[in-house]
């Protein structure tokens, strides 16, 4: 049985944003996602430790702090880096693919341009994280 996630979406776009909670709400999924718009706002939100979610979808190019920076720091404190990391980005570039697991990210999604693909990616990273057994600190 698939559980309700707590999915943190760290973005800066708007429009991407929409196309998540779009997205979210055509696959009458019922999840709940929150969204920081860079990874400083995203490090706020998780101080509340009472409060951790269940998975990250991160996405790379972002003002302030890079998705790749982002996941360096998460990854370095023991309170935070259990939490799953999915990078969600439109960058193939094969070092950000590299560094992104050298750091310990859980997966490295391509934002297809299609919106139907789009869709299809997103429906199987959330059932499988619905359905993974995820520990609760």
């Amino acid at each position: 049985m698939e559980k309700q996630l707590n999915v943190l979406l760290i973005e800066d776009n708007l429009i991407e944003i929409m196309k998540m909670k779009r997205t979210i709400s055509l696959l009458e999924l019922n999840h709940n996602i929150s969204v920081a718009n860079n990874g400083e706002e995203a490090l706020k939100i998780l101080e509340d430790k009472s409060n951790f979610p269940d998975l990250i979808l991160l996405d790379l190019n972002m003002p302030k702090i890079s998705g790749i920076e982002f996941l360096s720091i998460l990854k370095k404190n023991d309170d935070i880096k259990h939490i799953p990391t999915v990078i969600l980005t439109t960058s193939d570039n094969q070092k950000d693919l590299e560094e992104c697991y050298r750091l310990g990210v859980s997966g490295y999604i391509l934002k297809p341009l299609k919106y139907d693909d789009y869709v299809k990616k997103i429906e199987k990273v959330l059932s499988y994280w619905s359905i993974n057994e995820l520990k609760k600190y």
